[in-house]
């Protein structure tokens, strides 16, 4: 019964938390809106206007389930739920503190690299079930722009794999801090180990994962179909893209899919790049703060910060971009990021073997 309770709860836990990370996500994107813009943003439904994503979520719950008379049923219906699902199952290998994962396993990063590319599925089948060709046009642009821009992304990847010799989250979460069961240097020089904080995170064991992580934030804006990279749904040149067909509950799921995979993507970031659980406060002498804020429960707390921080400027890049046209959209992916990319990557082996060695 209690290896039965262990399989259930987690997965259950994960449903909950998205859910309710996105009802908090949408409240404060409108106010984050509000704000950039000069405005109220919600302020009538409850108070300060917290309720009307209650309200909204509501309003999806209770439509009807509507199918365009010409639309491939299966496809359709199936496709929000493949959407979600490959979002969903990645965070089943993210560390969220010092022994407390849904799983730990070997391949963590390839895995969630695996199930997320199940995404670009979904939404083919969204945009082809739909039979309308603002739907596939939608789709066709944002399958294009997802693949592509998951070439920096993988390279940002293998750049910090060839430092950290490992696929396995926990243990590149763990050799960020001083837990680390291995030397950590700051710029390769100085030895971290006991002091920890923020001197023993990736991005300053090895100063070029800085400008790697920035490539990798770039990417995984277009890859959550963020703006400015989010012409594949712009509402005024395709009608909302693939999923302009789908309402009610349907068309719930989709936009927890988007909410669940910034927060994701958010963070792997973090556990790559931004130390993880760890904490960013040092050991001076007798003032151990490093030791104090590291655990259980430090370590959620630093990991949603962390993360909500990443959330909070992917919103507010939101409203403060114009949108990119398609073609400069791919200019940047394919001249830029996937070069620069390259050399980051070129760099990683260098440190390693020259001065990790």
């Amino acid at each position: 019964m209690h290896e039965l309770l262990s399989h259930i709860i987690p997965p259950f836990a994960i449903f909950i938390f998205i859910a309710g990370f996105t009802l908090f996500a949408v409240y404060a994107e409108r106010k984050i809106a509000g704000f950039v813009q000069d405005r109220l943003g919600p302020n009538e439904t409850g108070k300060y206007g917290s309720l009307q994503t209650i309200a909204d979520i509501l309003k999806l719950l209770q439509k009807e389930f509507i199918t365009p008379t010409v639309a491939d049923k299966v496809l359709f219906a199936l496709a929000p739920i493949v959407i979600f699902i490959a979002v969903y199952i990645g965070f089943s290998v993210i560390p969220w503190a010092p022994g407390f994962s849904p799983a730990n396993t070997h391949t963590g990063l390839f895995f969630i690299m695996a199930v997320i590319s199940i995404d670009a599925l979904g939404i083919l089948m969204a945009g082809w079930g739909s039979n309308n060709k603002y739907s596939l046009l939608g789709s066709i642009r944002a399958i294009a722009q997802m693949l592509s821009y998951e070439i920096p992304i993988g390279l940002s990847l293998i750049a910090v794999v060839m430092l950290s010799q490992t696929l396995n989250l926990n243990d590149i979460a763990f050799n960020q801090g001083i837990l680390a069961t291995e030397d950590i240097k700051f710029i390769g020089i100085w030895r971290v180990n006991e002091i920890g904080g923020l001197l023993a995170w990736n991005i300053f064991q090895a100063p070029h994962l800085l400008f790697v992580y920035v490539i990798f934030f770039i990417a995984t804006l277009a890859e959550c179909n963020r703006a400015p990279f989010d012409i594949p749904e712009a509402e005024s040149e395709l009608i909302g893209g693939f999923h302009t067909e789908y309402g009610g509950i349907r068309f719930a799921f989709v936009f927890l899919a988007e909410y669940a995979m910034m927060f994701l993507v958010s963070m792997l970031g973090a556990v790559l790049f931004l130390g993880a659980w760890n904490t960013p406060l040092p050991n001076i002498g007798a003032l151990q703060l490093a030791t104090w804020t590291t655990g259980l429960y430090w370590g959620i707390f630093w990991t949603l910060f962390k993360s909500v921080i990443i959330v909070g400027v992917q919103m507010w890049i939101r409203w403060t971009l114009p949108r990119f046209r398609a073609d400069q959209l791919m200019n940047l992916c394919w001249k830029i990021l996937i070069p620069t990319a390259f050399v980051g990557m070129a760099i990683s082996g260098l440190w390693r073997i020259l001065v990790m060695v």
